[in-house]
């Protein structure tokens, strides 16, 4: 049961990005642990950021990123911060305030790969910081909706 009431936010964002015919984009973190990514564009820099781990239990983020170019960099070279609440179901629900912070490129054909950083601080569990969580993501690029442009 449990499953199934965390994958339906997945889910409705899903069906939230096929409508919109958005540029949304979907794989895997590779990392502390692995995690399901999912980007949905909200207009051309910011986006909404998901992801659903997998290690000993199950746990879930919601990050809302912002996307910068370089200017004389290649046209696929993004870096983004980041920020988002991540929910953990170990011995009860245990609450996180998180960054995430990254670089991605994404390809002429539909891959964009990246490396991140998401370090949290727990709210509910003793006000823990924790800055270990590193990845490495591959994500498959659906739609030729809303297009990353640099600026002039």
């Amino acid at each position: 049961m449990k499953t199934k009431l965390l994958l339906l936010p997945i889910l409705l964002l899903l069906k939230l990005s096929v409508s919109a015919q958005s540029n949304w984009e979907i794989g895997g973190r590779f990392g502390d642990d692995f995690a399901l990514d999912v980007t949905i564009p909200l207009s051309k820099a910011p986006r909404l950021h998901g992801a659903l781990y997998f290690d000993n239990n199950i746990s879930m983020g919601a990050y809302f990123d912002l996307l910068f170019a370089l200017n004389s960099g290649p046209s696929g070279l993004k870096f983004y911060p980041g920020v988002g609440p991540e929910l953990y179901f170990y011995d009860g629900l245990d609450i996180a305030a998180a960054g995430d912070f990254g670089v991605e490129y994404s390809f002429d054909f539909p891959l964009t790969i990246g490396l991140d950083w998401r370090p949290h601080f727990m709210l509910s569990d003793n006000m823990k910081f924790n800055s270990g969580n590193w990845g490495l993501i591959a994500r498959f690029r659906f739609g030729e909706g809303v297009k990353f442009v640099k600026a002039h």
